[in-house]
C-alpha cells in the first residue's frame, strides 16, 4: 500500500492513489492532516493548474513546502482534485 512517511511518522497511506508524473497523489481523506500546515507558496503547472503547498510538521520538526495539491485543477487533471502529493524528503513507497 502506498505510504508517505517523514521523520519516522506515517503522513498518508492509501491503496487508492493517483500517479501523475511519477508522484503518488493521496486522497485527502487518507492524509493525516494534523501534520500539515498551510504555506503561502504557490506554483503553476501548464497542464494541471495552480498548486498550493503545505509544510509537514512532525515532533517539532518542519519540512517546508513538502506537500502540494491543486485546489482547482484543470479539466485534464480533474482526477487529482482533493488529493495531496509529497516531496522534499518525504519517503513515498509502496510498502
Amino acid at each position: 500500500m502506498p505510504t508517505a512517511k517523514w521523520n519516522g511518522t506515517i503522513i498518508a497511506q492509501s491503496d487508492n492513489t493517483q500517479i501523475v508524473e511519477g508522484n503518488h497523489y493521496f486522497p485527502r481523506t487518507a492524509v493525516h492532516t494534523e501534520y500539515l500546515k498551510a504555506s503561502d507558496t504557490t506554483s503553476h503547472c501548464p497542464w494541471k493548474g495552480s498548486a498550493s503547498y503545505y509544510s509537514v510538521e512532525v515532533d517539532g520538526k518542519t519540512n517546508d513546502d513538502a506537500a502540494w495539491y491543486y485546489a482547482v485543477p484543470s479539466d485534464r487533471a480533474a482526477h487529482i482534485k482533493d488529493h495531496i502529493a509529497f516531496w522534499k524528503g518525504v519517503d513515498v513507497s509502496d510498502a
